[in-house]
């Protein structure tokens, strides 16, 4: 029996001033595709609202204190982002993405361990987030992380 493959490396960078514009607009996107669901909201009144409230929790952009925004790198080229907030006793993170011609490599899990690491070099002792219940994919590698369930919030249409 062979054991797991490892996931491909990645090092964390933090975005430049040009990368920063782009991928403010699809964290935006990618918190729309959530929202919009979850609070019965059409697109563009998801979008409308993950924009200001990406806004309000950046008010400096890449250079807003206590938020870690970076680019995931394997062997030099970028693959994915990591956004992670240390406001609180425990960093939160707010987004990851891995590229989408660079998904089912491994690198959702690297980018993950990546960041655990840089919070563990910080001194926190942990680390949160939150997923939508309809995620499974992002579920499966939290669960397979080691995260566990501390909320849950549930819904039944009427």
């Amino acid at each position: 029996m062979s054991s797991p493959k490892a996931p491909p490396p990645v090092t964390l960078r933090p975005l430049t001033e040009d990368e920063f514009a782009a991928w403010s607009e699809r964290a935006a996107a990618s918190f729309a595709a959530g929202i919009g669901p979850s609070r019965g909201l059409d697109p563009v009144t998801a979008l409308e609202i993950a924009r200001q409230e990406t806004a309000k929790l950046l008010p400096d952009g890449r250079d807003t204190e206590h938020h870690l925004i970076w680019m995931a790198c394997h062997q030099g080229e970028p693959v994915g982002n990591l956004w992670i907030s240390t406001q609180k006793k425990n960093p939160f993170i707010y987004g990851i993405e891995v590229d989408e011609d660079q998904r089912g490599k491994g690198y959702g899990r690297s980018i993950m361990l990546a960041g655990e690491e840089e919070c563990r070099r910080r001194g926190f002792e942990h680390l949160e987030l939150n997923v939508f219940g309809n995620n499974t994919t992002a579920i499966a590698l939290y669960d397979s992380l080691g995260y566990r369930v501390t909320s849950q919030q549930m819904r039944k249409p009427l």
